[in-house]
């Protein structure tokens, strides 16, 4: 019987994650292990990061009593093909879309995590030529994402060209033409920025250091912070949830919704602002990943005016985006290869 059960892995900065899938690309388990590419870049040893590896795949197949030779592939996507991942592989330059992506793959034994080739996707990239002083604002890369990307592409409910937000810790505007091939990204630090102002600045104490839950969003307040930091500018307008928790309500969550606000508003400049990504207002948008930055991204959109076409996207899968990325290009790379 030919093997048919895939194992995934998707490599970040802080986390590992791995997934068993079966032929119908179903979740039959999976492990976690918090162990990225910084333990790396801070020892200078790949050394944890290939047993934390080791370790899920060894964990997902003995919690389904399987062996590697009914394995059908090991597929790997994310920060795992960076000079501080497991194997460096160059980003593809822009354009690239599935089809490149899956001529990209690279498939390489690696026996002391596996005894079964590991097939990588490489990253993306904004442009082929050389980087300086004069165009680096026009440079941007991804690793990860571009599998999120191509599974949002592959099921959104309409054609032609887009943007996709991926927000996160690096928030990612990846735009895609007719084609569904990348064309430009463009990255932002907010998730890290609202991460700083939430546990280590004087508004740790307003928020409780937690951030917005999904339930506990206030949709007035995330409009007040982003309204304010489009007036008065991201340092001002942080300031200002002082005031507000001094003066006007105490409340964590409206507080934390206020700072969400007006630190995501800082994307929605760099987005028409950057010369890493071209937008219009005709531009369909697309506005994927986790609640509540997904409802409080899209509202600030539809609050801001400029875009026409705003789409909030939910993955039609539990199976996470970065896995039904890697299946479709994993798919295509071993039909490529006959």
């Amino acid at each position: 019987m030919k093997p048919d059960c895939r194992i995934i892995i998707d490599c970040g900065t802080t986390n590992t994650r791995a997934f068993l899938v079966d032929g119908q690309n179903q979740i039959l388990t999976k492990e976690s292990r918090e162990i990225g590419v910084r333990n790396t870049a801070i020892t200078g040893s790949r050394e944890d990061l290939k047993e934390a590896i080791r370790q899920c795949i060894a964990g997902l197949l003995a919690q389904c009593g399987l062996t590697f030779g009914e394995i059908r592939d090991i597929l790997a996507s994310g920060m795992i093909t960076s000079n501080v991942g497991l194997v460096e592989i160059p980003h593809l330059p822009a354009p690239a879309g599935k089809k490149e992506l899956a001529q990209g793959m690279r498939k390489i034994l690696l026996s002391e995590i596996a005894p079964i080739p590991i097939c990588f996707v490489p990253g993306v990239k904004n442009i082929p030529i050389s980087v300086d002083e004069r165009n680096f604002e026009e440079m941007d890369i991804m690793r990860g994402e571009e599998v999120e990307a191509v599974a949002i592409l592959e099921h959104r409910r309409s054609s032609g060209p887009a943007l996709i937000i991926l927000p996160g810790s690096h928030t990612k505007f990846v735009q895609a033409d007719e084609r569904n091939r990348i064309t430009g990204l463009l990255t932002t630090l907010s998730g890290e920025l609202l991460s700083c102002v939430t546990n280590h600045t004087i508004l740790a104490d307003a928020v409780q250091r937690q951030y917005v839950t999904e339930e506990g969003c206030d949709k007035a307040y995330l409009l007040k912070g982003f309204r304010t930091a489009r007036q008065c500018g991201i340092g001002r307008a942080c300031f200002s949830g002082r005031i507000l928790n001094q003066f006007v309500t105490q409340e964590p969550q409206k507080i934390a919704s206020y700072l969400m606000g007006a630190v995501l508003q800082n994307d929605l400049l760099a987005l028409k602002g950057s010369k890493a990504v071209s937008v219009s207002p005709d531009t369909h948008v697309i506005v994927a990943g986790k609640n509540p930055l997904r409802k409080a991204l899209t509202a600030m959109l539809e609050e801001d005016g400029y875009f026409d076409n705003i789409e909030e996207y939910e993955k039609p899968s539990p199976l996470p985006l970065s896995a039904q990325g890697i299946l479709l290009t994993a798919d295509l790379y071993q039909s490529q290869k006959g």
